[in-house]
C-alpha cells in the first residue's frame, strides 16, 4: 500500500516537474520589432521574444553591441528578415552564435531597386512587410522555424499561424478597398526613404522618396530638385515623415513646394505604444493615413 502510494506520489512529482520544464518559454531573438511582433503572434505563450532593434529604431543604422552578442548565444532560435535589412555585423554574429538561425523571407520573390542616385547597382528590397499577402509566407516561415526547435508545439504553432494568416488575408482585402476608393491619378505619395515599394506594387500607388532603400543614402541636390519639380507638376498633396528618420529633408521639400506635411508613417519599426504597437496595427494606421491624405 505504502509502496503504491510513494510510486503514485513520485509520478505526480515528476509530471509536475515535466510540466514546469515544458511551460518555460523558448528564448527567441529577432532582428527588429516588426519581425518580433509577428513571431510573438505565432509563438504565443511558448516563446519569449527579444528584438535587437526595438520600436522606433532604424534597422539600417543599427550597430552591434556586446549585450546583443550575449543574448544571441543564450537564445534557442535567431530569426532575421534577410534581403539586406540587417547589417553584415549582425548577420555574422548570428551565424557564429551556433544557435539555429532562420531567414524568414525564404520563398518570397524580392523586388530589386537602385539603392540611391549615386550608383547603378541593384539591391534587394527588404521591406516585404508592406505587403500583407507576402506576409503570409513570412509568417509560415516563422512557424516552421519555431516548430524546428520546439516540435512538441507543432499543433499549437500551426493553429496560431492559421488564425494569423486569416487576419493577414482580411487586412489585404480591407487595404484594397481603402486604396481603390482613391482615384488612380491621385495615388502619389512622398516619403522619407524608399520603404513602400511592395505596397506600391500591390495597390498601384506611386511612392517618391529622396532617399533610396537604406536611410543611410543621402540624396543629391539634383535628386531633391527633381522631386520638388515633380511635386509641383503632379500636384502631389500626400507628404509624410517617418518614425525612424530625421524629418529635415522632407520638411525642406514640403516648405519649398508649399505643401502641408500629412503626418507620420511607420516604415521599418513599430511604435512603443499606440498607434503602431503591432504589425497589424501599424499596417492599418499607415493605410488609413495614406488613403486619407491622397483623396
Amino acid at each position: 500500500m505504502k509502496r503504491g502510494f510513494f510510486i503514485c506520489l513520485l509520478t505526480l512529482c515528476l509530471t509536475g516537474f515535466a510540466r514546469m520544464i515544458y511551460a518555460a518559454p523558448i528564448p527567441v531573438i529577432t532582428s527588429f520589432s516588426i519581425l518580433g511582433d509577428v513571431t510573438q503572434q505565432i509563438g504565443g505563450e511558448r516563446v519569449q521574444v527579444h528584438s535587437l532593434i526595438g520600436a522606433d529604431q532604424d534597422a539600417h543604422m543599427y550597430q552591434l553591441v556586446s549585450r546583443d552578442l550575449r543574448q544571441m548565444r543564450t537564445a534557442k532560435l535567431i530569426l532575421l528578415n534577410g534581403l539586406g535589412l540587417e547589417p553584415l555585423s549582425l548577420q555574422r554574429a548570428a551565424q557564429q552564435s551556433r544557435v539555429p538561425l532562420f531567414v524568414v523571407t525564404q520563398g518570397i520573390q524580392p523586388l530589386m531597386m537602385a539603392d540611391d542616385g549615386h550608383d547603378h547597382h541593384q539591391h534587394t528590397d527588404p521591406h516585404v512587410w508592406n505587403d500583407p499577402v507576402l506576409m503570409q509566407t513570412y509568417a509560415r516561415n516563422i512557424a516552421n522555424a519555431l516548430i524546428s526547435v520546439d516540435p512538441q508545439g507543432k499543433a499549437y504553432y500551426q493553429q496560431r499561424l492559421t488564425a494569423y494568416q486569416q487576419q493577414l488575408a482580411e487586412l489585404n482585402t480591407w487595404a484594397s478597398k481603402m486604396f481603390n476608393a482613391v482615384p488612380p491619378e491621385k495615388r502619389k505619395i512622398l516619403t522619407g526613404h524608399d520603404a513602400f515599394a511592395y505596397m506600391a506594387k500591390r495597390y498601384q500607388i506611386q511612392f517618391i522618396a529622396p532617399q533610396g532603400v537604406s536611410t543611410e543614402a543621402e540624396p543629391s541636390a539634383r535628386q531633391v530638385a527633381a522631386i520638388i519639380n515633380q511635386i509641383r507638376r503632379d500636384h502631389i498633396k500626400a507628404i509624410f515623415i517617418e518614425n525612424i528618420k530625421n524629418p529635415k529633408m522632407v520638411q525642406r521639400i514640403a516648405s519649398e513646394t508649399q505643401t502641408r506635411i500629412s503626418g507620420h508613417l511607420y516604415s521599418d519599426a513599430l511604435s512603443k505604444g499606440a498607434p503602431a504597437a503591432t504589425y497589424i496595427d501599424m499596417f492599418r494606421y499607415n493605410v488609413n493615413a495614406l488613403s486619407a491624405a491622397m483623396k
